[in-house]
């Protein structure tokens, strides 16, 4: 466990992806920058999975594109299923960018990537410290904290960034509300390895009367590995081999996949929430600490490393001498990009969790229909890949 210095310019709270990429931009620029971080250790498992294109070019910038590119597993198409039948392929090869595909990679791998980008940049991610509140006025934030032997501590700094998740300590101090609700169906989280029918280079997303299902294959030399979301109505708290067989034979009853091991699962419920205010003062919400919702299309993660990228460089230019009234532009053009995926993954989740047999017909006719007109396929792509957020 590091020493907390007595002072830094900034102060990010959460050392997860969205929390070190704004370190990263920080400490690029010069930025005397400390992140604390209450967990001993970084992600030890794969979480988010998905990076999307505009996150490929923000990481670009940092110089880890090509890194994540090689380390992951490549991904141009997803496809829609309602049981064994293929209703729609969604490609991404057309999409105007450098990065027409997705990458599939465990989260522990890309928050490994970015802290040897942030340790080369000479930031540093200080743990376990617990941020136990703070206080502002008008030339800083003092920054209060406990270590794991329960000592207590301040920081005192310019500027905070509250990246601490969906609990976020930070957002809670500032009192910042967090609208939204919680869906009533829990949802299974697994990494396995299986037999799987479909190509590697594809990612599908089931419809069934049962709950929507996401498989996702992730990189690995024995090709087996897969990662698999699934709305269940009550689910055990780590479910079990036989658990996430028994989703996959009733949600694509004729793949004939076999599961062979649970990696690790959990279960969890999810929200969809947007913070009310982006910004309190000297501090700055950013990552599931702003926004979360549904894992319907690989949203959260990608949103929230764009988030950070964005806050700091504008954080950068206020140290450079810019006027600190450019970073009410943090709120006014992130807060709409989330308050969309917000949005657009609900609509998504309560399309896929269809129950009425009349009203999946209909979703079915119409998902088939319009999604071969190639604007539409093209648009649908786009919004996935958030290239409409640059």
């Amino acid at each position: 466990m590091n020493a907390v210095p007595a002072t830094a310019s900034v102060v990010i709270v959460g050392a997860g992806p969205a929390g070190m990429t704004a370190g990263i931009t920080l400490a690029d620029a010069g930025v005397d920058v400390v992140l604390l971080d209450k967990v001993a250790e970084g992600a030890n498992t794969s979480r988010a999975v998905v990076i999307h294109a505009r996150t490929m070019e923000v990481l670009e910038t940092l110089g880890l594109a090509d890194t994540i590119h090689d380390q992951g597993l490549i991904v141009p198409t997803f496809v829609l299923y309602d049981g064994d039948r293929a209703l729609t392929h969604i490609s991404f090869a057309g999409l105007p960018t450098k990065y027409p595909y997705t990458v599939m990679i465990g989260q522990q791998h890309t928050e490994a990537i970015l802290l040897a980008r942030l340790e080369k940049a000479g930031g540093k991610v200080l743990r376990p410290y617990e941020v136990s509140g703070f206080t502002q006025d008008e030339s800083g934030v003092t920054v209060g904290y406990t270590a794991a032997d329960g000592t207590a501590g301040s920081i005192r700094a310019d500027y905070v960034i509250g990246a601490d998740g969906m609990h976020s300590n930070v957002r809670e101090a500032t009192g910042i509300g967090f609208t939204g609700s919680t869906y009533p169906e829990s949802f299974v989280l697994a990494d396995i390895r299986m037999n799987w029918p479909d190509p590697r280079d594809l990612v599908s997303l089931h419809l069934s009367p049962e709950g929507a299902t996401i498989v996702a294959p992730l990189p690995d030399e024995q090709n087996t590995r897969y990662r698999v979301v699934a709305t269940v109505a009550e689910a055990d708290e780590k479910p079990s081999l036989e658990d996430v067989q028994a989703i996959l034979d009733a949600r694509r009853p004729h793949s004939g996949a076999k599961v062979q091991e649970v990696l690790w699962s959990s279960r969890f419920r999810v929200h969809h929430r947007l913070a009310d205010h982006y910004r309190a003062g000297r501090v700055f919400l950013a990552g599931d600490a702003a926004h979360v919702h549904s894992p319907a299309g690989g949203q959260g993660m990608n949103t929230g490393i764009q988030d950070a990228a964005f806050l700091g460089a504008l954080l950068a230019r206020v140290h450079a001498g810019e006027p600190d009234s450019i970073l009410d532009t943090y709120e006014s053009v992130r807060r709409p990009v989330a308050q969309g995926v917000v949005s657009f993954t609900d609509r998504m989740t309560r399309m896929a969790t269809l129950s009425n047999p009349v009203a999946r017909e209909a979703r079915n006719l119409l998902i088939s229909t319009i999604t071969h007109i190639g604007a539409v396929n093209h648009k649908l792509a786009y919004e996935l890949s958030e290239l409409a957020n640059r």
